[in-house]
This record gives C-alpha cells, structure tokens and sequence, in this order.
C-alpha cells in the first residue's frame, strides 16, 4: 500500500519532501483499468512515451506524437484517485526551446489533468526545466540513458562508466538546480545513482540504477511479463501474464473448433424459464 493513501492526490511537494524517506514506488499505465489497479499501491504513476511500444508496436518512442500522450494521459486521469499522474513530453515536444516547451507542457497539462510532466535531457535542457517550474509547470527530469535520443547514444546502452560518469553527475545537478521536483537515474551503474542520490537535495527515481535511489520505476507490462520475448537485466518479473493469456487464449481456440465453447450454460432459451 502506498505511503500516501490517506491523502486524496499527491503533489510534486510532497514527492519532493520524501527525498530520503520511505522509497517512492512508481509504474507506468496508459488506461483506465491499470490506472486503477496501480493507483493504490504508487506514489507516482507516469503515463510513459514508451505507450508508443507496449500498445502501438512502435521500434522506438520517437514515433509517439502528443496526440497519443493526451489520448492515454486523459484515459489514465479517469482511473486515479490518490497517486500523482506524471506525463512525458514526446519527442520533439521541447527540444526547440523553453518556449515550445511550454506550450506543449501546458497543453498536456491543461487536456489530461497530470500534475506534472516528465522530460528528457540533462544540462542543456536546464534553461527549460527553469522556465516551465517558474511558470507553474512542475517537472520531472530523466537524465542516463534516455530512450528519445537513442540515435544519438548509439543504442539502450548503459550511461555514465569510466570517464563518461561526470556527464551523468552534471546532468542530474544541472536539472534538480533548475527546479525539478525530481530525476530519474536510467541505466546507470549502481555506485553513480548512489552517489547522485546522495549528492541531490530532490528524489532519485532509478530504473536499471540502485535500490539505494529515492525510488524505483518500471514499465508496468514488463514487470507483470506481458511480453514473453522482452527481458532486459533491470526488470524483475513479477507476474508472467504473457504466457498464462497465451494458455488461455489457445484453450478457447481450441474450445471453439471443437464446438466445447459456447456450452449449453453459455447460450440462451427461446422462451425465458417459468
């Protein structure tokens, strides 16, 4: 059960002044149902860009327009009682400037009804992060292995070994600076997202980072293994979903060619029983 379930609905305050607390607990969601089924146990649930390929079977998150952000972020809210909704501005939402991104953040946030939005970058998005917190726009930064610029990075390839660590701690410094209320640590070595979580005055949220971040956050359907094929390192399967609707599925198949399905308990009389 969530830390927050005796408040109606989170804020970025209050996810900020758990900074050292009780772990936060974050999971993506994209509808109404599992909106419901994880706003009792979250703190945060974030309406993730990565909808573009658990739901639309897009190569990467590139593809997702803030169309589809609004569509799921709108169908989430309706299913949220207690957890803060965060939103991800898509790619090419932001990146032109501080002014592009407040339109779009303020279009997601005035259409969906999140409290916050999520963006991805570190010391060159700060100018950003500094202008949408000042006019009213919570932000959540996303600094490590940041799945927009994957061309860029050269693939989902950890972030932040040897040398390349001082850009990882300059990218979380330079968006909490800026205001976010807090960053999350993607695929980075464990002893770096300790140190940062250490260094920064705001939470932490790490996804293939360390259990000693603020906080953790997974893609909902790769933990519950919606997808049998897809298991990276970072991901703990807790449930194996996937595979039992596979079962089910065959098993009614094979029911309806044998006739087996509908059953006499399945259909209806011509005339209704006295």
């Amino acid at each position: 059960m969530s830390a927050m379930s005796d408040q109606r609905r989170a804020t970025p305050p209050d996810i900020r002044a758990r900074k050292g607390g009780a772990p936060l607990v974050v999971l993506t969601a994209y509808t109404t149902p599992m909106a419901r089924l994880v706003d009792r146990h979250c703190d945060i649930v974030l309406v993730g860009d990565s909808v573009g390929m658990v739901l639309h079977g897009l190569p990467s998150t590139l593809g997702v327009t803030m169309e589809m952000m609004i569509l799921h972020g709108q169908a989430v809210a309706r299913g949220l009682a207690q957890a803060l909704m965060v939103i991800d501005m898509p790619f090419a939402s932001y990146e032109e400037g501080p002014k592009q991104a407040f339109r779009n953040a303020a279009r997601l946030i005035a259409e969906t009804g999140a409290a916050a939005v999520k963006l991805e970058g570190g010391a060159h998005m700060a100018e950003t992060v500094a202008f949408l917190t000042a006019r009213g726009i919570p932000v959540m930064g996303h600094v490590g292995l940041t799945p927009q610029a994957v061309n860029q990075l050269g693939g989902y390839r950890v972030q932040g070994r040897g040398a390349d660590a001082d850009r990882i701690r300059r990218d979380a410094a330079a968006v909490a600076a800026a205001g976010a209320f807090s960053v999350v640590l993607e695929k980075v070595p464990d002893a770096l997202a300790r140190e940062i979580t250490q260094a920064l005055e705001v939470p932490t949220i790490g996804i293939g980072a360390s259990a000693d971040c603020d906080g953790q956050v997974l893609v909902v359907d790769d933990m519950l293994g919606m997808f049998t094929e897809f298991r990276p390192k970072f991901v703990r399967r807790y449930a194996e979903l996937g595979a039992d609707a596979d079962r089910a599925i065959a098993e009614y198949a094979a029911d309806v060619r044998a006739r087996r399905f509908p059953a006499p308990e399945h259909v209806f009389a011509m005339e209704t029983p006295a």
